[in-house]
């Protein structure tokens, strides 16, 4: 959830709400009938209670760490369940199953926190470093290693309940479930996927996370595919997402729509400009003078200022005139910025003046870079006329940008674009980037929740000669 410290923060302990606890329930009576009822991180009890609630012939199992919860949780049930303290991450799951008598339902709210949040924190609340996916050396230890310690909990639980009558329904980031689902899908698991019902978390948890209730069961492999629904009550699915065409998809149905156009995206698909200083690199128009992000006025060469359009105007539409300008102190990544100090005297000794600030940007990918270093630029960055996206915003809007005040118009990397030499080209590519075929290959593919939706990745399946065909 929130990267607040504390013990709340190390634990990712977000206690379930009563009232949406008694409405997961109230959803699971019409899915399953459990003889043993199980809650491996229950906390105060609120999920446990509900379910002991629901399913009273249930023989109902609680774990939980924190000696208060515990106690709390015995409190709050009585003889109704039985609540052990269990370290979930230290238990020997397979040992205790093998006494839970089906069918089984495990019924939870794990700790929405990831490895990363804990290790940054010091928080100790993590599994053993076992590598349950069993990822590459690399990736183990870097981004990919970083893992939601929820994610973790239902892979264990779902390896350990294979072939049996068992349920598993868990309050979860959305994203955490689609892991789940693509990770058993491609890796063989017995899981039939009952559903996927969203929670709005900031109402429930107060937390600004996309949050669901997926349930799936693991007696046998069903399709690979699982519905989602918009909320608890809903009997109708808003959209299926599955596997397919070897990766997971955001809606079954638009991809075998837009499956034959998939192709791969000419020109390239590019990132905006990346420079990770805005006081410095980004200036705004007051009057006749130019202004940073410091407050002070600056006299720069012409030749190294262009207007700069972000995501933020992008989704308001708002790009006819500059409201900002970006320093581009190179033409290509790389290129050495020792000519500034002839061709631009006035940016070189701005950039100078403020090359503390710079030097000190912390991404690896300034090191041994010439000072002042950008990226995102190439001769597509100085195309006059561009077809543009944001990659963070709902819906997917793709724009038109030409020159303003005869300067080609620069994006920032939360942006990506075409760029063409002539505004007939632009046009043309534009109407295709916004016909209904394109917009079955991005909605089979674009998970509004993430961080990102719109990526690289994504638009470069949308090649232009195939949406044509579909056009003509």
């Amino acid at each position: 959830m929130g990267k607040r410290a504390g013990p709340r923060a190390a634990w990712g302990d977000y206690q379930t709400p009563p009232a949406l606890a008694e409405r997961v329930c109230a959803r699971l009576q019409r899915l399953c009938q459990p003889a043993t009822l199980v809650e491996p991180t229950c906390g105060v009890g609120n999920l446990l209670a509900a379910g002991a609630e629901a399913f009273p012939r249930a023989r109902c199992l609680g774990f939980e760490l924190s000696t208060a919860h515990v106690a709390a949780a015995r409190a709050r049930l009585g003889p109704r369940a039985t609540i052990e303290r269990v370290d979930v991450f230290r238990a020997d799951w397979g040992r205790r199953a093998r006494a839970w008598g089906d069918p089984v339902l495990v019924l939870g709210n794990p700790p929405w926190v990831t490895s990363a949040d804990q290790t940054a924190i010091g928080g100790a609340n993590l599994p053993l470093k076992t590598n349950l996916k069993r990822l590459a050396g690399y990736d183990a230890v870097s981004g990919k290693g970083n893992f939601d310690v929820s994610e973790w909990i239902v892979l264990e639980l779902l390896a350990r309940l294979q072939g049996r009558d068992a349920t598993l329904a868990m309050l979860i980031k959305s994203s955490v479930a689609r892991r789940v689902l693509e990770y058993a899908w491609t890796g063989g698991l017995a899981l039939r996927a009952t559903g996927l019902w969203r929670i709005d978390a900031r109402r429930e948890f107060g937390a600004a996370v996309d949050a669901c209730l997926l349930v799936c069961a693991t007696a046998d492999r069903g399709p690979p595919a699982c519905p989602v629904y918009d909320g608890l009550e809903d009997r109708r699915p808003r959209t299926r997402i599955g596997l397919r065409g070897g990766g997971l998809v955001a809606d079954v149905a638009a991809w075998t729509r837009a499956r034959a156009l998939v192709g791969v995206a000419a020109p390239a698909w590019r990132s905006g400009i990346k420079h990770d200083c805005a006081r410095v690199m980004e200036l705004r128009a007051d009057g006749d003078a130019l202004v940073n992000g410091l407050g002070e006025r600056v006299t720069l060469d012409p030749a190294t200022i262009f207007p700069l359009c972000k995501s933020s105007d992008l989704a308001r539409g708002d790009v006819s005139r500059a409201h900002r300008w970006v320093i581009v102190p190179q033409r290509r990544v790389g290129e050495d910025t020792a000519r500034l100090e002839r061709e631009a005297p006035r940016t070189w000794a701005y950039l100078s003046r403020h090359r503390d600030r710079l030097d000190a940007r912390r991404s690896v990918v300034y090191r041994g870079k010439p000072p002042f270093s950008i990226f995102g630029v190439g001769d597509y960055a100085f195309c006059p006329w561009k077809v543009a996206i944001s990659g963070l915003y709902q819906p997917a809007r793709f724009t038109l940008l030409g020159p303003v005040n005869g300067r080609p118009v620069m994006l920032d990397d939360t942006c990506y674009l075409l760029g063409f030499d002539r505004e007939d080209e632009a046009r043309a590519a534009l109407e295709l980037l916004r016909s209904p075929a394109a917009a079955d290959v991005l909605d089979a593919h674009v998970f509004w929740d993430m961080k990102r939706p719109i990526t690289k990745e994504i638009l470069g399946r949308l090649e232009l000669a195939r949406l044509a065909g579909v056009a003509s």
